[in-house]
C-alpha cells in the first residue's frame, strides 16, 4: 500500500530515531558546514554507519509488527547550500535510492520520506521566508523528490508559520502525501508566536492538498504534552490533525541545548513511557526519535505501542 493508505489504517506508525547525533558520537563521523547529513553517503565509513543504524530501527520495527518511516538526511541540502558545495543536484537522488536500497532489502512495511528544513535556522527562526519567498526557495529540492520517487515529503522543525504555508503550497502541487513538522515550545506556540491550532489551520485553508498530519521534532514529550495541554490548542482540530512526534530526550529549552557542548537526554523507559503518554490528550501515531535517542529508547517505543 501506499503511505497515505498505512497512515489511515494504522493507529500506530514507528519513525526512525536519531541519525546524525549518533553518526558524530558513535561513528565519529564530521558532517558538512553546507548540506550536513546529506553528504554521509559518498564516504564509506559513513554509508556503512548510516546502514548500521537504520537496520537497527528496522529491526525494531519488524520484532514488534509496525510499518516504518525513515527520511533522507537532506534537510539542510537546498538548491542555495548545494550550490556552496562541489555536489550537484544529483545528491538528492543518490541519498533517496540510497535509502531505497535498504527499503527493498528491509522485509517490512517501510516507507521512504524526503526531508526537507527551513532555509535560516529552525531552532530561532532567524532568517524565515515569506509564503512566495518559500514557493520559489524550496520548489527545486520538492521536485528533485518527487522525480526520485520517494513515498512521501517531510518537513522539518519549521519555526515559523510563513515559511511552513510556502513549503506546503510546494508539496500540495506535487500531489505527494507529505507531512508537516513544527519548532514547538512549552508555551503551545512554534518559535513565531502561532498557536499550533492556527498554523494547522492556516496550512490547511492554504492548499489544495492538505497535509496528511503534523508533527513535531527536536522536543522533549512532556514539553509538547505542556503545549498541547494548552487551552487554545485543546481542539478537536488539533486532537486530529496533530499525530506525530521525533523527540529528543532532553526538557532544555532550544538555546540551551544548542549552546551545550555535552549531549543531554533521559533514560530510555522512562523517555518512552512520556512519549507514550501523550495519547491522553492527542491521537499520536507518529513516534519517532531525535537528538538524544538510539535504539534503546526505539525498542522501549515500540514495546509500548
Amino acid at each position: 500500500m501506499g503511505f497515505a493508505e498505512c497512515f489511515q489504517e494504522n493507529n500506530s506508525i514507528l519513525m526512525e530515531g536519531a541519525l546524525g547525533e549518533r553518526l558524530k558520537r558513535e561513528f565519529g563521523l564530521m558532517v558538512d558546514d553546507n548540506v550536513a547529513l546529506a553528504s554521509v553517503i559518498y564516504n564509506q565509513k559513513g554509508a556503512d554507519a548510516l546502514k548500521i543504524i537504520w537496520e537497527q530501527y528496522i529491526s525494531i520495527a519488524k520484532r514488534y509488527h509496525l510499518p516504518f518511516l525513515a527520511t533522507t538526511p537532506t534537510r539542510r541540502a537546498n538548491q542555495e547550500r548545494v550550490k556552496k558545495t562541489g555536489y550537484v543536484s544529483s545528491i538528492i537522488d543518490d541519498n533517496v535510492k540510497f535509502l531505497k536500497d535498504i527499503q527493498q532489502n528491509s522485509g517490512i512495511e517501510m516507507y521512504v520520506g524526503g526531508l526537507m528544513g527551513c532555509k535560516g535556522d529552525a531552532y530561532s527562526g532567524k532568517d524565515g521566508l515569506s509564503i512566495v519567498e518559500a514557493i520559489e526557495f524550496h520548489k527545486w529540492q520538492a521536485n528533485l523528490f518527487a522525480e526520485s520517487k520517494v513515498d512521501f515529503l517531510y518537513a522539518g522543525i519549521m519555526p515559523a508559520l510563513p515559511e511552513a504555508v510556502g513549503m506546503a503550497n510546494v508539496m500540495s502541487d506535487i500531489e505527494l502525501p507529505y507531512i508537516i513538522s513544527f519548532t514547538i515550545q512549552k508555551d503551545g506556540k512554534l518559535l513565531d508566536g502561532t498557536t499550533i491550532l492556527d498554523a494547522i489551520i492556516n496550512i490547511d485553508n492554504s492548499v489544495k492538498n492538505t497535509p496528511i498530519c503534523y508533527m513535531t521534532n527536536c522536543v522533549h514529550p512532556k514539553t509538547v504534552y505542556e503545549a498541547l495541554s494548552q487551552s487554545f490548542n485543546s481542539n478537536e482540530s488539533v486532537r486530529k490533525r496533530f499525530l506525530g512526534i521525533q523527540a529528543n530526550t532532553s526538557q532544555l529549552s532550544y538555546e540551551e541545548l544548542d549552546n551545550s557542548k555535552e549531549l543531554k537526554g533521559s533514560e530510555a523507559n522512562e523517555f518512552a513511557q512520556d512519549m507514550i503518554n501523550l495519547r491522553k490528550i492527542n491521537a499520536m501515531k507518529i513516534f519517532g526519535g531525535c537528538c538524544g535517542t538510539d535504539h534503546n529508547h526505539m525498542e522501549q517505543i515500540a514495546r509500548r505501542l
